[in-house]
């Protein structure tokens, strides 16, 4: 932490007061409560994306005044409409009913932001650059405009994922150097890892839950713990130090893509060997020690291919070392060039080199099902496979994704929201995200055409007779075990 600017006068965070010692609390719940909910004490969520959305919706769901704040024109055009620019549930109806009631105000202005709000939450992403690092850029900007305009005994909490030491070592000098106040002796600072998955975000939030809290010292996590469970009906879990709520979040983002990595390791033994994986899976799966994920044609998000990076970077400064977690990410990475592999070989024996006359049709474009979010999505790097074999054409179909800046310069590629459209007259078919639209997919509505299932969402049963392989299996037809040789 750096020091306060002496210019500043020193008071004790006027608005809740506390005892120094962490057993005694005088801070009165209650009034707390009754501040937030009157629109007394008001709530700044800092990026109204995926994260800052549902985050300003449960808050306006619980009755508090809510600052919406973005630099993005259009997102603050449509908030001011009462709608999001992401398609969330519940989300618009939150937003306007905010405005109905006067309790939802969007800024541009971060620091004016600040000033008016008394908790900042800060939900812009980090995310992982080019040059293998983490992007700061836009946490270093909010925290900056949040530093020139903090009152004393404001709140600020710190929401995205980041690598371990990002709120302490960063976040906060900004902001007291900003400022001139201190942590704990003047505002608050906090570390509230965001815990949602899209698509049902707001109920992950109040619903499914528990809040995780970490303060810059005792009197910022009382306060957080008494803040956030006004919204969590989980309750809150305060852990000890930020380092180790920053810390956690990665950890449930690494298991994830750790077991995608080892499913889809035994996905490709299975085909090797004639074994139904899926079969295998939910056997193993009865055992309440083992809990295999689904393997798949990559993993994709704004967040589990991201995590383990941000482990991976930690560790290589502190000359660490994490094996399995790099290991993992490389096995994932892999995966859209090994479907693309599988897929090409149900066109055989009618092309073995050349794919100049062959038309492509990628269902999926978004990261997974049910979501509108292409964000690290395997689809690209599919595009970019079959691009490689210099394919004729490259159709890409997505129920929830109209237009896409990427794709618009990509060669060769078109993107359709119409399945009829994007099936008809191709020559081979590949599922890359499990929308909910292509698991009744049927022989008869892709006419014959061959199709490989990256999600094994289809109904295999059904494609007995037709061209087909699945992840996890292989061919359909050719699922014979494979005589093994035992020593």
């Amino acid at each position: 932490m750096v020091s306060s600017d002496t210019n500043h006068p020193k008071k004790k965070c006027p608005e809740l007061t506390y005892s120094a010692e962490p057993s005694s609390n005088h801070i009165s719940e209650s009034e707390v409560a009754k501040k937030i909910r009157s629109g007394e004490l008001k709530v700044a969520i800092y990026g109204l994306g995926h994260v800052g959305s549902p985050m300003a919706s449960a808050w306006l769901r619980a009755g508090a005044h809510v600052i919406g704040v973005d630099k993005s024109p259009t997102v603050l055009e449509n908030a001011s409409k009462g709608k999001s620019h992401l398609p969330e549930p519940g989300v618009n109806e939150a937003f306007a009913s905010g405005l109905a009631t006067k309790r939802f105000e969007i800024y541009n202005d971060l620091e004016k932001a600040s000033h008016h709000s008394y908790l900042k939450m800060v939900c812009v992403p980090v995310l992982f650059s080019d040059n293998n690092s983490p992007d700061f850029t836009a946490v270093k900007e909010v925290s900056s405009a949040i530093g020139k305009g903090l009152k004393n005994g404001d709140v600020v909490a710190l929401n995205p994922s980041v690598p371990p030491g990002t709120t302490e070592d960063l976040v906060l000098p900004i902001i007291e150097k900003e400022s001139g106040l201190k942590a704990e002796d003047d505002f608050y600072m906090l570390y509230n890892p965001e815990r949602i998955y899209e698509g049902r975000a707001i109920k992950d939030i109040e619903e499914r839950y528990p809040a995780i809290i970490s303060g810059a010292g005792p009197r910022s996590t009382e306060v957080g713990r008494i803040i956030f469970s006004l919204i969590f009906k989980k309750g809150v879990i305060c852990v000890s130090n930020i380092r180790t709520a920053e810390t956690e979040k990665l950890f449930e983002g690494v298991y994830r893509d750790v077991n995608i990595a080892l499913a889809n390791e035994l996905a490709k033994f299975c085909e090797k060997i004639g074994v139904n994986f899926w079969e295998a899976r939910d056997a193993a799966n009865s055992q309440p020690f083992c809990h295999l994920h689904k393997p798949g044609v990559g993993v994709g998000g704004a967040c589990i291919p991201v995590y383990p990076q941000f482990i991976l970077y930690s560790a290589e400064q502190v000359k660490g070392n994490c094996a399995i977690t790099k290991l993992s990410r490389a096995v994932n990475d892999a995966m859209p060039a090994f479907c693309v592999n599988e897929a090409i070989k149900l066109l055989k024996p009618r092309t073995e080199t050349s794919f100049d006359g062959i038309t492509v049709t990628l269902l999926g474009l978004a990261f997974r099902g049910g979501v509108s979010d292409t964000r690290m999505s395997p689809t690209y790097q599919v595009i970019k496979e079959f691009q490689k074999l210099q394919v004729k054409e490259i159709r890409v179909h997505d129920p929830m994704v109209r237009a896409d800046p990427t794709l618009v310069q990509a060669q060769n590629v078109v993107l359709s929201s119409n399945l009829n459209d994007s099936i008809n007259g191709t020559n081979l078919i590949m599922i890359i995200a499990d929308h909910n639209e292509y698991r009744t997919l049927t022989p008869k509505d892709i006419d014959g055409v061959p199709i490989y299932d990256g999600r094994s969402i289809l109904d295999r049963k059904i494609f007995v007779h037709s061209t087909y392989a699945t992840i996890g299996i292989g061919t359909i037809n050719n699922m014979e075990p494979t005589n093994l040789k035992m020593a």
